[in-house]
């Protein structure tokens, strides 16, 4: 299927583009960075406009984004049901809710592409928590903006070498990623220390 979504690319480029990131929004098992790094390539080739390939990529994540949003928003038993009938998805859902809780804006921001797994399930953990709709279409399309032109820049630019560009892609990713852990951690250990310092004098 992958293959093929690649090599329609060509001629439904900017249809595919924006189908594909809307589905991966929606907790869909469809390879979108995959499809972004070749679409990258064939505006590399000029078989697609760069313009049109970066908006319709865009544009699908973000109306992915808000429908996950809004389903969880307006269905939040149906969704709950959903989850806990699946460990795994339980698992990933119970991780999106703790980061957005303790990462607040800036949760949603880094799902979108530096912990892009979390990202659908950040979605519905928004909508469950009623996290404010401003609040969330600012971080979150923040993110998307960096995570497509991440993607579609490093397919223009490693157009010949694809493996490369994905490969890259994923240590860039993965050490920002555990830079980020580091940090977190870091911000929390000051804060109880803080708090057990502060817990004998009440």
């Amino acid at each position: 299927m992958t293959d093929w979504m690649i090599s329609a690319l060509a001629d439904y480029g900017v249809i595919l583009l924006f189908l594909t990131t809307f589905l991966s929004c929606l907790a869909m098992p469809v390879p979108a960075s995959l499809l972004m790094l070749s679409g990258g390539a064939f505006v590399a080739t000029g078989d697609l406009p760069m313009m049109s390939s970066v908006l319709s990529a865009l544009c699908g994540a973000i109306a992915g984004d808000f429908a996950g949003y809004q389903l969880a928003s307006r269905g939040r038993t149906q969704l709950e049901n959903f989850m806990t009938q699946s460990p795994k998805r339980a698992n990933v859902m119970a991780r999106a809710d703790s980061f957005l809780t303790n990462w607040g804006g800036m949760g949603i921001f880094l799902s979108r592409w530096l912990f892009s797994p979390l990202g659908p399930y950040m979605n519905f953990a928004s909508g469950v928590a009623a996290v404010p709709v401003w609040k969330f279409a600012l971080f979150g399309i923040l993110g998307e903006c960096v995570w497509v032109s991440l993607y579609v820049g490093l397919g223009y630019v490693f157009a010949d070498n694809l493996s490369m560009a994905s490969d890259l892609a994923g240590d860039v990713l993965g050490l920002l990623a555990a830079i980020c852990v580091m940090l977190g951690f870091g911000i929390w250990l000051v804060k109880h220390n803080r708090k057990r310092a502060i817990a004998p004098a009440n």
